[in-house]
């Protein structure tokens, strides 16, 4: 297992590598776009993520390179009591650390930072085809409690 993986608040200077860190995958290499420089879509999302206090992103270093990345989105609710609820998404790991454990090592940071800011509740969504997601989000103790739905505009 990595043990000297470090947690950031991601760059600009670190989008190139998240966006390709979101395409090595056969659903990334369909839906992400690898430009130098980087599609301005991707810098204008980046700027609306560093503008808005409930949202991070977040890169994951080994020996100063990132080797993964994922987004905490801290989202207010008025069920669960008013309960706040950490939402993990665009999860992903350098294909060489997979199975190291690397993964789980950022996703029990992701959990502990949403745990510090007094989420009651962390939630993830994956896609139906994943199926090596699936156990190790289960592994990790994620159930999954709901069915989503989701509609492309």
């Amino acid at each position: 297992m990595p043990t000297h993986l470090m947690f950031r608040t991601a760059a600009l200077a670190d989008l190139p590598a998240i966006i390709a860190l979101l395409a090595d995958d056969a659903l990334g290499r369909e839906r992400e776009v690898l430009t130098d420089p980087p599609d301005a879509r991707y810098t204008a999302a980046f700027d609306a993520i560093c503008a808005d206090a409930n949202q991070r992103l977040v890169v994951a270093e080994l020996n100063g390179q990132v080797v993964g990345t994922l987004q905490l989105s801290f989202v207010p609710g008025l069920s669960h009591t008013g309960a706040w609820r950490g939402q993990i998404e665009s999860v992903r790991i350098a294909a060489e650390l997979r199975g190291a454990g690397a993964g789980q090592q950022m996703l029990e940071w992701a959990v502990a930072q949403c745990r510090e800011r007094g989420c009651a509740v962390v939630q993830l969504t994956t896609d139906k085809s994943r199926a090596d997601a699936h156990r190790f989000y289960e592994k990790l103790g994620f159930v999954p409690s709901h069915l989503g739905f989701k509609r492309k505009l």
